[in-house]
């Protein structure tokens, strides 16, 4: 084999550059350049793009219903909550005032999918620093929370509930014993998680101190989601967004200030906790009522949905940090443009600024703390 095509090259300067991915078992779709001296990270360069989607082009060709699943696709481990950010700036062209039941069950499906997405995530983050048992548990857990939204939805991972002017149907019967049960489950295991994974001295060893940014640097390289509170920024798009009942639930954000990888584990699971009391506050608290605008009943309705001309933007939070829509209609059935900005794709920016002076081995766990999605970020 010429030397010229393996994949680690010794350049000038006595430095090696080394490629990691893009097949999966190494990044997960992405590639990863590093420039080594020794086994010190002096330079990274993440190389996005293998599993693009080209959703926003796509988009244009397709009418305001049809986007719905299209948008969900690249964040499938989240889609809640990426459906909701979509359907707001049509609600907002239409100006449509969204039932309130309607917006306390789009809280409800929301955070479960947060705690799925971070089930999700922190069984791959154990899998990248050695510990299957915890990637084994997360997604058998992840399983309850699944079970729940198809019962409520109909669908396992692609809802398409939320329409706009609300969602398609009122909870099921019964739902809400059902979902008590499955939270005080998931509320049982968090000991045996901290137990296990969370205090145990390898990965206290592996994670602290490690891949650390601090607060002035994930705001300035705009860090969002658990990866910017991570670091001391008490920001979230559910304290200021116009979207579900989060204003009346009382939100605050869970917040860490050492900006490491340990400080960014934590955090996942404190945003599990709260969570489940958002769920429970929004089940005691929901009004009675319609669950869709008068004028969106109906699936001919929404097929031929036609958008007054104009702009419209949200912001919304996703397990894995905020994410927004820019929309512009013409007045036609179709999006004229529709901009999507994934948290992944913000996030990417923490793995230079996490892994600069760090060692080689330091990769799988800074990767696994970022919790990055690269589907979601190839948008």
């Amino acid at each position: 084999m010429n030397n010229k095509n393996l994949p680690i090259e010794k350049n000038d300067e006595e430095t090696l550059t080394l490629f990691i991915g893009p097949q999966h078992p190494g990044s997960g779709h992405m590639r990863i350049i590093v420039e080594l001296d020794g086994d010190v990270i002096i330079r990274i360069k993440p190389d996005i793009g293998w599993v693009h989607r080209a959703v926003e082009k796509i988009a244009e060709t397709k009418k305001f219903l049809q986007v719905i699943p299209l948008v969900e696709r690249p964040m499938l481990i989240d889609a809640p909550n990426v459906n909701i950010g979509y359907v707001q700036p049509i609600e907002k062209l239409l100006g449509l005032e969204i039932p309130d039941r309607a917006n306390y069950i789009r809280t409800i499906l929301c955070e479960l999918s947060r705690i799925a997405s971070h089930l999700y995530g922190l069984g791959l983050f154990g899998n990248m620093i050695g510990n299957s048992t915890v990637f084994m548990w997360s997604f058998g857990d992840r399983e309850i929370i699944l079970e729940l939204a198809q019962e409520l939805t109909g669908a396992r991972l692609t809802y398409s509930f939320f329409l706009p002017g609300g969602v398609r149907a009122d909870l099921p019967e019964g739902f809400e014993k059902k979902l008590e049960k499955g939270l005080k489950y998931i509320e049982s295991r968090i000991p045996e998680y901290m137990a296990l994974f969370v205090e145990n001295p390898v990965t206290e060893d592996r994670l602290k101190g490690v891949g650390v940014i601090k607060r002035e640097k994930a705001v300035e390289i705009g860090l969002t989601g658990p990866n910017l509170r991570a670091s001391g920024v008490e920001y979230d798009a559910r304290m200021f967004g116009d979207y579900g009942a989060y204003k009346s639930l009382g939100f605050r954000p869970v917040v860490k200030q050492e900006g490491d990888c340990y400080a960014r584990l934590l955090l996942r699971f404190g945003e599990i906790k709260a969570s489940i009391e958002l769920i429970r506050k929004a089940i005691a608290k929901m009004p009675k009522g319609p669950v869709m605008h008068e004028s969106m009943k109906g699936m001919a309705r929404q097929i031929m949905l036609k958008v007054p001309e104009g702009e419209a933007f949200s912001r919304v939070e996703g397990g894995r940090g905020e994410i927004t829509f820019f929309l512009v209609s013409n007045g036609t059935d179709k999006p004229y443009r529709l901009r999507m900005i994934s948290p992944s794709f913000r996030n990417l920016a923490g793995f230079e600024n996490a892994l600069i002076g760090q060692r080689l081995a330091d990769i799988p766990a800074v990767y696994g703390s970022l919790d990055y999605f690269p589907p979601e970020a190839d948008r």
